[in-house]
């Protein structure tokens, strides 16, 4: 029917909450403290839509490679002007690609990264 949500494991919590929330932007359902799991569980949603879960939990494994591993390659946003998000980002000192261009729909795209490295796609709409 639709995808519900996607799970993120972070490496340090509270930079994490502060990129997704701050940079990207995403609103906070709800945060949630696990002592049991020593874990917090944010709930972010886009326009009221449930989108993403962010974990911390003690000492995760690094990735593995960028972005050619197996498994999850990147997330990608859809964004109303790809050149002002970029902007944007760059003055929040995010470390941005260049634009693209795809080839197969003509629409205007780049990358950046979250905290931890994982590559994070912006899609002119």
């Amino acid at each position: 029917m639709k995808i519900h949500h996607i799970a993120i494991i972070c490496s340090d919590y509270e930079v994490s909450k502060k990129f997704y929330t701050e940079i990207l932007g995403l609103n906070i359902i709800r945060e949630v403290y696990r002592e049991e799991r020593q874990s917090y569980k944010l709930d972010l949603s886009i326009d009221n839509h449930y989108v993403i879960e962010l974990f911390s939990f003690p000492n995760p494994p690094k990735r593995m490679t960028q972005p050619e591993a197996c498994g999850l390659r990147h997330l990608a946003f859809s964004v109303e002007d790809v050149e002002q998000k970029r902007q944007e980002f760059i003055s929040k000192s995010l470390k941005c690609e260049d634009i693209r261009i795809d080839e197969f729909t003509e629409k205007k795209f780049f990358f950046t990264q979250d905290p931890d490295g994982l590559p994070l796609e912006f899609y002119e709409k």
